[in-house]
């Protein structure tokens, strides 16, 4: 039984009644609102009831929103040029406000000319001793009395929209007019019945109507959590399927744990492993086992010891007959990844190289060569790992550092170096909210090693604002006069690498007035930086050469210096939580109690108040991230993948964590019994993951 997509929801929005050609390039242009189904998904930001109506009087704090009903008196334009505005008195029995327009001046004085009744909606503020409403939404009484009953919908807009007339309850009109051209199989039900009756879910036309014009609180709350469902079940399904799918890719048997694992973990083996370590290791054993290719994350905090689990794997596959190897972003990470598992393998007769673009000539063509002939067994590196000319004999593992830092085509190009695809393993720091591990991530098994080893001491971590500055800088003199090495990081400002470069330079001599040359040396790092001198002067740091390391965010990851005990970071204010907590766990790293300064201006927003609080309260990386994603939202988080992510329109991956779960596992059990969708009562579901903008999810892994 085949469904049709193409019916009266896919009519362009230029022929719904109110819009016409202009309006209807504006809303594409503004909202993306293309057609009918478009507008339908538009839903209500917020809902006012219609019987809590204020007075003038009841207005008691700037930014408060409040409802009027009242007469529109006298106008006046005042200005010109840009500063022009429309200023209009509205008065109720209690008072009177300005309500005032920068923008659509001409239409909204043809209304204040006619004067009348109205209900107005917007946020008052204080101006000149007096409470004005800039740009309200307004609806004559008696027009709004016929448009709506229970709770009014109010819509999302943009100034271009308003000056066309298509304010928020223009576009309630536009949506009520979409209604009725409507029929009730128009908006057709995509679940089967019995999804329906098990999560006791609203009827799909139902749901849209209640949620764009509810009738009452409990309707519009039910209606709400049916297309949240609906929203996330999509995007589970999509994320389930591509797991089934990796389940089914054939993968290496490593059958044995042999002579290198066991010599090694009895032997050399620097320290105990944690148990958090150890259930990782046999999570990646049983993985390894099936005879299915393996596609797992494995997240931690800085320090927590994810290097010696890769070693390990590695060695695994050795004793299978196999190479690995180990791709990191930058050419510095690789190369202390390099150090430091050479440094491990010393005494064991296990052949490791090193490959980056500044290997050339002869030292690369024999690279190349032993690689292709097996010679080497491990191989680190950096993204020159997956280039086309990189032949491996036996690859049966690869694992990728600081995973969030690569393309997903750049990792799929090391399915291609073998026969069959390696095993992936691939790593970060950055640690994931259980709710993005379920939707950016969903396609991978997780693996968390979530205490850090034993013996590591915590970093004490202050705030300090400008005003403290000298003291700060004292601070660090101390330290570094006891043979101590310290970070100071300044921000990234993406919207201008140039107002970056002067404010680094700035600090950068600002720092030396503290630290006179003669007695203090001092390097700099930063993006612009040629990679030669780059990895020059961060050599000097890691060697002991320069006492303070100037740099941006560039140090996030890649530099580990356990001399190193103090991190300022200036405008803490400007970072977001997680960056905040990678660039703490640059110190701490060595024997020597550490630091992390962050330092601020002097006054602070309430959200910048709340970071600074929660990073010197709190040193698990896994509730930083939680309160990171709550602060800024899923979008921003550092580390999420773009592919496969999809823009939610009504669900928050924060607050909806419920549900999301509830879809997760109905997305699992659809698949369960109808893997390919197949089934009639699935049509409507497939055909609707297939229509989407974000299809490729579905189409390309089916």
């Amino acid at each position: 039984m085949a469904f049709r997509q193409n019916h009266i929801l896919d009519t362009p929005i230029e022929y719904l009644k109110g819009v016409g050609p202009s309006k209807a390039h504006l809303l594409r242009k503004e909202l993306q609102i293309d057609c009918f189904k478009d507008l339908l998904h538009h839903f209500p930001f917020r809902y006012i009831d219609r019987s809590q109506l204020q007075s003038v009087q009841d207005i008691r704090f700037d930014g408060q929103f409040v409802q009027l009903k009242g007469q529109l008196l006298f106008y006046e334009i005042i200005g010109s040029g840009r500063s022009k505005r429309l200023v209009v008195q509205f008065k109720d029995p209690t008072g009177s406000v300005e309500l005032v327009w920068f923008q659509g001046i001409s239409w909204m004085e043809k209304i204040a000319a006619q004067g009348g009744t109205y209900i107005i909606w917007g946020k008052a503020n204080i101006f000149n001793g007096m409470w004005n409403i800039s740009h309200p939404e307004m609806e004559k009484v008696e027009d709004a009395t016929k448009l709506y009953t229970g709770l009014l919908p109010v819509y999302s807009t943009t100034e271009k929209l308003k000056a066309a007339g298509l304010h928020g309850r223009a576009m309630a009109k536009l949506t009520s007019a979409l209604f009725l051209h409507l029929k009730e199989n128009d908006i057709q039900e995509i679940f089967p019945k019995e999804l329906i009756h098990t999560e006791q879910l609203m009827n799909r036309s139902q749901a849209f109507k209640e949620i764009h014009f509810p009738s009452n609180g409990l309707l519009l709350s039910q209606a709400i959590f049916r297309l949240k469902f609906e929203e996330l079940l999509l995007h589970q399904i999509g994320i389930c399927k591509l797991k089934l799918n990796l389940q089914k890719v054939k993968g290496y048997y490593f059958e044995i744990v042999g002579e290198h694992f066991n010599t090694f973990y009895n032997q050399y083996l620097p320290f105990s492993l944690t148990e958090d370590q150890k259930k990782v290791l046999r999570e990646i054993r049983q993985d390894t086992q099936r005879g299915i290719q393996m596609n797992r994350l494995l997240q931690g905090d800085v320090g927590s010891g994810k290097t010696i689990v890769a070693l390990l794997c590695m060695l695994l596959a050795i004793d299978n007959g196999f190479q690995a190897c180990l791709m990191a972003p930058t050419e510095i990470l690789a190369q202390q990844h390099y150090e430091s598992i050479s440094h491990l393998l010393k005494d064991m007769h296990i052949s490791i190289s090193f490959l980056s673009g500044s290997i050339k000539g002869k030292e690369r063509k024999d690279i190349l060569k032993q690689l292709a002939q097996g010679d080497i067994q491990i191989i680190i590196g950096t993204h020159a790992l997956i280039e086309d000319k990189v032949v491996f004999k036996n690859l049966g593992i690869s694992i990728i550092d600081e995973q969030h830092r690569f393309g997903v085509a750049q990792r799929a190009k090391l399915w291609n170096k073998n026969t069959l695809p390696p095993h992936i393993l691939v790593m970060t720091a950055t640690p994931i909210p259980r709710t993005l591990a379920m939707t950016s991530y969903g396609d991978l098994d997780v693996s968390v090693i979530a205490h850090l080893p034993p013996g590591r001491k915590p970093i004490t971590t202050f705030h300090r604002t400008e005003i403290f500055r000298a003291k700060v800088m004292d601070f660090i003199k101390q330290e570094i006069q006891q043979g101590r090495q310290a970070y100071i990081v300044y921000p990234l400002i993406e919207e201008s690498e140039k107002l970056d470069f002067e404010n680094l330079i700035n600090g950068y001599e600002q720092v030396k007035q503290f630290f006179p040359s003669h007695t203090y040396n001092i390097c700099m790092v930063h993006g612009k930086m040629k990679a030669d001198e780059k990895d020059q002067n961060m050599n000097a740091f890691v060697k002991g050469k320069a006492h303070i390391m100037v740099a941006t965010t560039v140090i996030e990851v890649g530099v580990n210096v356990p001399n190193a005990s103090i991190m300022l970071i200036e405008s803490a204010e400007r970072f977001g939580l997680s960056q905040l907590h990678q660039l703490r766990g640059r110190v701490g790293r060595g024997a020597e109690k550490s630091y992390c300064i962050l330092l601020t201006g002097n006054k602070l927003s309430q959200t910048g108040k709340e970071r600074m609080h929660t990073m010197v309260h709190e040193s698990s990386g896994f509730a930083i991230a939680e309160k990171d994603l709550t602060l800024r939202g899923p979008g921003d988080i550092d580390g999420t993948r773009q592919s496969g992510v999809v823009e939610l329109k009504l669900a928050d991956i924060v607050k909806d964590v419920a549900i999301m779960e509830k879809s997760r596992n109905a997305a699992l059990k659809i698949l369960s019994i109808d893997p390919n969708l197949d089934l009639n009562e699935h049509q409507l579901l497939k055909e609707i993951l297939l229509s989407r903008k974000d299809h490729a999810i579905w189409s390309h892994i089916s």
